[in-house]
């Protein structure tokens, strides 16, 4: 797929942005970035020690991922919880183009699940709560696709691409 797509694969912590993203650039030949690689070490070890982050620790983190989306001269994809709504808004405003955002969307028990199954990742399950308390799905303005994470991968892909072929027309 060519083009200059900027895309976020966001959702909580264990809905399965990694997965999502990794599928979706292999099919779009665009390279997927973690959003965890741009945040700042302080960050990492808050989250490490069960401390969620606030808007004000955050506000740097989403202006890299913005700054990284508006340097990259075609499409590109980032994992990034992106949980409000004004998060968004930093992300694109920062981009300076439009951002589709991809929200991996799933019941909390099912997150939790999956959460208990990765070892050594950094963000502790118990964060969860706290993720699912400050999400904020995208808004009716915004260039958004939800994918029920309960459905298989293969079956997430497929519906993301058919979107974004729709979207073309």
């Amino acid at each position: 797929m060519t083009g200059n797509r900027k895309v976020i694969v966001m959702g909580v912590a264990g809905s399965g942005k990694s997965s999502v993203g990794a599928a979706l650039s292999t099919r779009m030949g665009a390279p997927d970035i973690d959003g965890d690689d741009l945040h700042s070490t302080d960050d990492i070890a808050k989250m490490s020690a069960g401390i969620a982050l606030t808007d004000d620790d955050r506000w740097p983190w989403l202006t890299r991922i913005g700054e990284t989306l508006a340097q990259h001269p075609g499409t590109i994809l980032i994992g990034c919880s992106a949980l409000k709504r004004v998060y968004h808004d930093l992300i694109r405003k920062t981009a300076g183009s439009p951002v589709t955002f991809i929200h991996c969307a799933g019941s909390q028990a099912l997150i939790a699940e999956r959460m208990a199954k990765r070892p050594g990742h950094f963000m502790p399950t118990s964060l969860l709560d706290s993720q699912f308390a400050a999400l904020e799905p995208p808004g009716a303005y915004e260039a958004a696709i939800t994918l029920d994470i309960a459905m298989p991968l293969v079956d997430l892909v497929a519906k993301a691409m058919k979107q974004f072929l729709e979207d073309r027309t």
